[in-house]
C-alpha cells in the first residue's frame, strides 16, 4: 500500500493535489540553486536509506548504477576525450561486419553545453558525470524545436491533444447577431407593451421585421433580437394582462438589458488563442463556435519504443535469472501521455544487428530504447549509433537515478534517439530529462513552466549529481500539513530499480547536489497524469 511510503500518507494520495498553482509563486530556472544555502547534508551510504530519519526502508537513493547491466558509470574515458567531459568523442571504426562508415555533418550545428554534439563512440558509455541536469532538458528542448514546422488540418472530431499550429481566428463576429441572453420578451421602447399575437421568436430563426415601439413579443433565449427592439424582460420578470392584451415590467428595465449583442466576445478576423495551445474540449468548443470544421495543429510526434535486454519476460513470474519486463508496459503510456503517436514496443533481445536494423528501418520522429546504454559486453547502444554515424548530442547526465542515459541524432534533419537506462525509475528519469522536453519542442508545445514547493523532510543528496525523487503533493489546509502550508513528502522506494515509490507519487522533486533541508522549496516535476495537460483523451488513449 501507498500509505506506508511516508509518515504522512494515512489522507490519501489523489487528495493531495492542490487545485492550482499560485500567480506569484516564484520560478524556478533548470538547474539552478534549490534554495539549501549551501547545506552538506550526509551523503546516502551505499545501504538503502529512506526519505525519513527514521527506521530503514528499501531504496538506494544515490548508490550508482553501475550494478546494473544497463545502468553503469565507465571505469575510463575513450581514448581522445578530453578531461571534465568537455571535449568531443572520437569515432572508432565501425564494426567489422558493417559496409558503412560514419556520416560526418559539413554544417555545424547550434552552440550546445559542453558535452554535447559529439559523434558516437563505438566502444564507450559515458565518461565523467555528462551534462548538468538542467543543461541536458536544455538541449533535448531545443532539438525538438530544431524539427518542427510542419502543419497538417485535423477534423474537430480528432483534434483533442493536439497543438496549434496557427494562431486561432475568429472567422465570424460572436454572436454573429444580436441575440436574446433569455426567454421572455423582446419589447421596443418603454412600457408597458402591447402584446403581439403571434408564437414568438425561437433559436435558429430567420430575422423578423422590425418590432414597431411600443410592442412586445415572446423570445427564447439564443433567437435573433428583431430590429428596433430595445430590451428584454426575462419571463420572470414580466407580467402578462392577457385580457388587456398588455405586458408590464416588474422591474426597471434598461437599454440593451439581456441582448448579447453583435460581436461581444470576438470580431470576425480577431486573434484567440496564440500558437502552441493545446487543443482541450473548450478550445474545440470555442473553434466551432468561431466557425471552424478543422483546426491548423503540429503532427503529433511518432515514437518507436525499443526494448534491450535477452533477460526479460513478457509474462509470469521470474524465474531463472529471467525477469519480467516492467518498462514495455509503461513506456508506450507514458509517451502518449506527453502526446505522442506511440507504436507497440518492440522486444528485440540483445541483438545489436536487430536493433541496427530497426534503428535504420524506422520512419519515426522519435526512438525510444530501454537499456544497453552503458559498457557491458551486450550493452550496444553506443556501438550501434557509432555505426550509423549518428550524433550525440547528450551522452551522460549527472542525474541520479538515470545517470547513463542519452540522446542522438541518427542523421541530419532525421530521427532523434532517446536510450534510457535498463533500470526502471532511472528509465522513467530518462523519460523526464529528455524525452519529455524534446517531444515538447517536436509537438509544438509551450514548455511548462517551472514552479517550487517546500520539502517536508530533509533530502539526501548525491555528493555532485542533481537527484530526482518520487514526491506526493500536500494541499495547503489538509490534516498533516506543516503549519497549513502546500509542501511534497518524498516518498520510500526510491532506488534505481524500484518503481513502488514512482507509483504512488505524482511529481518528482529535483533536488541539487548536496540535499536539503526540511522546508527548503525544490523545483517540482508534475508527471503527465498528474495534470489534464497536455489533453489527451484520458491521457492514456
Amino acid at each position: 500500500m501507498a500509505g506506508d511510503q511516508s509518515s504522512d500518507l494515512s489522507g490519501g494520495l489523489s487528495s493531495g493535489r492542490s487545485a492550482g498553482r499560485p500567480a506569484d509563486r516564484p520560478a524556478a530556472q533548470p538547474g539552478a540553486s534549490s534554495g539549501a544555502g549551501g547545506v552538506a547534508l550526509p551523503s546516502e551510504p551505499a545501504g538503502n536509506r529512506p526519505s525519513e530519519p527514521s527506521g530503514a526502508r528499501p531504496g538506494d537513493p544515490s548508490a550508482g548504477e553501475s550494478g546494473s547491466r544497463d545502468a553503469g558509470t565507465p571505469a575510463c574515458s575513450p581514448a581522445g576525450s578530453s578531461a571534465g567531459w568537455a571535449g568531443h568523442r572520437s569515432v572508432a571504426a565501425p564494426a567489422p561486419h558493417s559496409n558503412q562508415r560514419p556520416e560526418h555533418h559539413s554544417a555545424p550545428r547550434d552552440p550546445s553545453p559542453a558535452g554535447a554534439g559529439s559523434r558516437a563512440g563505438s566502444q564507450s558509455a559515458p565518461s565523467g558525470r555528462g551534462l548538468s541536469w538542467g543543461e541536458a532538458r536544455v538541449v533535448a528542448g531545443r532539438e525538438g524545436r530544431v524539427g518542427r514546422g510542419r502543419t497538417e488540418w485535423v477534423g474537430l472530431d480528432r483534434a483533442l491533444g493536439y497543438v496549434l499550429a496557427e494562431p486561432l481566428v475568429a472567422l465570424t463576429d460572436l454572436p454573429s447577431f444580436d441575440t436574446s441572453a433569455m426567454d421572455g420578451w423582446a419589447v421596443a421602447g418603454p412600457g408597458p407593451w402591447s402584446i403581439r399575437a403571434d408564437d414568438g421568436i425561437l433559436a435558429g430563426h430567420a430575422a423578423r421585421d422590425p418590432l414597431p415601439d411600443g410592442d412586445a413579443v415572446r423570445i427564447a433565449t439564443g433567437a435573433r433580437i428583431p430590429a428596433e427592439a430595445t430590451a428584454v424582460v426575462r419571463s420572470e420578470h414580466a407580467h402578462a394582462d392577457e385580457a388587456k392584451g398588455l405586458l408590464y415590467a416588474q422591474r426597471p428595465v434598461s437599454q440593451g438589458q439581456d441582448i448579447r449583442p453583435r460581436g461581444q466576445e470576438c470580431r470576425s478576423g480577431e486573434h484567440l488563442l496564440p500558437v502552441a495551445t493545446v487543443v482541450t474540449p473548450a478550445v474545440l468548443g470555442l473553434a466551432a463556435a468561431a466557425g471552424y470544421d478543422e483546426l491548423p495543429v503540429r503532427p503529433r510526434p511518432r515514437v518507436d519504443v525499443l526494448v534491450l535486454g535477452d533477460e526479460l519476460l513478457t509474462e509470469g513470474l521470474p524465474h531463472d535469472g529471467l525477469i519480467r519486463d516492467a518498462l514495455g508496459p509503461m513506456i508506450g503510456p507514458w509517451v502518449r501521455a506527453l502526446g505522442a503517436q506511440v507504436s507497440a514496443p518492440r522486444r528485440l533481445g540483445d541483438d545489436a544487428e536487430a536493433l541496427w536494423q530497426a534503428l535504420t528501418d524506422s520512419e519515426a520522429d522519435l526512438i525510444i530504447t530501454t537499456g544497453g546504454t552503458a559498457a557491458g559486453p551486450v550493452d550496444h547502444v553506443h556501438r550501434v549509433l557509432a555505426r550509423i554515424g549518428a550524433e550525440l548530442l547528450v551522452d551522460g547526465v549527472a542525474v541520479r537515478p538515470g545517470h547513463p542515459m542519452l540522446l542522438a541524432r541518427l542523421s541530419p534533419g532525421g530521427p532523434c534517439l532517446v536510450g534510457l537506462p535498463g533500470n526502471p525509475l532511472a528509465a522513467v528519469s530518462g523519460l523526464l530529462t529528455l524525452a519529455g522536453p524534446l517531444l515538447a519542442g517536436l509537438a509544438g508545445r509551450t514548455p511548462d513552466e517551472h514552479y517550487r514547493v517546500a520539502v517536508r523532510d530533509d533530502v539526501h543528496g548525491h555528493p555532485h549529481d542533481t537527484r530526482l525523487v518520487p514526491v506526493v503533493h500536500r494541499a495547503a489546509g489538509e490534516p498533516g500539513t506543516a503549519g497549513g502550508q502546500e509542501h511534497v513528502v518524498p516518498l520510500h522506494y526510491n532506488g534505481p530499480a524500484m518503481l513502488r515509490g514512482i507509483a504512488a507519487a505524482d511529481a518528482l522533486a529535483v533536488v541539487e547536489p548536496g540535499g536539503v533541508r526540511s522546508g527548503t522549496e525544490v523545483e517540482i516535476l508534475d508527471l503527465p497524469w498528474a495534470s489534464a495537460v497536455p489533453w489527451t483523451e484520458g491521457c492514456f488513449t
